[in-house]
């Protein structure tokens, strides 16, 4: 019988792809979330039967234990952006990867990877980068022998990056960033994926892997190549920090005062993040580590961000359309 690997948030952004892999590669796997039904996307990555989504909160006791019970391996995707109700970065990113390590270790599982971030730091004055941290701290007491990625910003079909900034674009003359001089190692999501089957597959050394694409460019500069493959002229407007910080105040304020039916598109631990480079380190194991060579953004982005086009499929028809002589 082959193998079984439990993946918390496997039916995310990064968890469908590594779910995705992982099936590809002959295991059974439990993609474990709190809403199944909205899981069933993950059901034809593998033969019937073989990818199975099972309800679980990470928050829970009982319902991460039993949706490990009889795994070989475990995969922790679990985290947040932003906060919302019970749903905090101590909560989720902290509290809740280390429940996921410490019951993995109680149950006697030895392979376990987990998804953290780049900038993640105990000192942080972000909550996301503190709790980043912490939760790789406890994972590490834990399951000492545990692999830890720590990703530059993803992109792909279902990123929230580009995909954001992109429908930002069709909303008027003014496109606003934030840091646009902030420094960004974009990595493709199936190269984080493919990291992380190496390391359910033991070909991965225990540790910490900072992973990158093969380009550095600023905020801005990934902003413009947006702005190029979907075919739109936008003043780029970088907001100064404490602007942003203002911005993000009222933001939070209204989504507050709404009871959260409105999500604040900025958040001030958003912006302090948006402050520091986020960049693989000089020293620290990466893709290459692993053999993988990383896909560049050039190569995806055209795939997915078309439907942003002024005329989405059909912009480059009437691009050609204009090069015709009528004799």
């Amino acid at each position: 019988m082959s193998k079984l690997v439990t993946i918390y948030g496997g039916s995310g952004f990064v968890g469908r792809y590594i779910a995705r892999r992982l099936a590809k590669d002959g295991w059974r796997i439990r993609v474990a979330v709190r809403r199944p039904n909205e899981a069933m996307h993950v059901k034809p990555y593998g033969t019937p039967g073989q990818v199975e989504p099972v309800l679980c909160n990470i928050r829970d006791e009982a319902s991460v234990a039993a949706v490990m019970n009889g795994a070989d391996a475990v995969v922790n995707c679990v985290g947040l952006m932003g906060e919302k109700g019970a749903n905090t970065f101590d909560a989720i990113q902290a509290d809740g990867a280390g429940r996921i390590a410490r019951i993995a270790a109680e149950q006697g599982i030895e392979t376990f990877v987990h998804l953290s971030a780049i900038g993640a730091d105990a000192d942080s004055a972000s909550a996301y980068a503190r709790t980043k941290a912490e939760g790789e701290a406890i994972v590490l007491a834990h399951m000492p022998n545990a692999v830890i990625l720590r990703p530059s910003v993803i992109f792909g079909t279902e990123d929230g990056f580009f995909n954001r900034f992109a429908s930002m674009s069709r909303m008027g003359p003014i496109l606003p960033i934030v840091g646009g001089n902030t420094k960004f190692q974009p990595v493709y999501v199936d190269d984080v994926a493919q990291a992380a089957m190496l390391a359910v597959d033991g070909k991965a050394e225990p540790g910490v892997y900072e992973l990158g694409g093969p380009d550095v460019n600023t905020l801005r500069d990934l902003i413009d190549h947006m702005l190029t493959v979907i075919h739109r002229r936008k003043l780029v407007m970088n907001l100064p920090f404490w602007l942003a910080r203002i911005n993000a105040m009222l933001f939070e304020l209204t989504s507050k005062i709404s009871l959260g039916l409105f999500t604040a598109p900025l958040t001030r631990d958003q912006v302090t993040l948006l402050a520091k480079d986020n960049v693989v380190s000089g020293d620290a194991r990466g893709l290459a580590d692993l053999g993988i060579k990383p896909v560049a953004l050039e190569a995806v982005l055209p795939d997915y961000l078309w439907r942003f086009r002024p005329s989405g499929q059909y912009d480059a028809i009437k691009d050609s359309a204009k090069n015709l002589k009528i004799s």
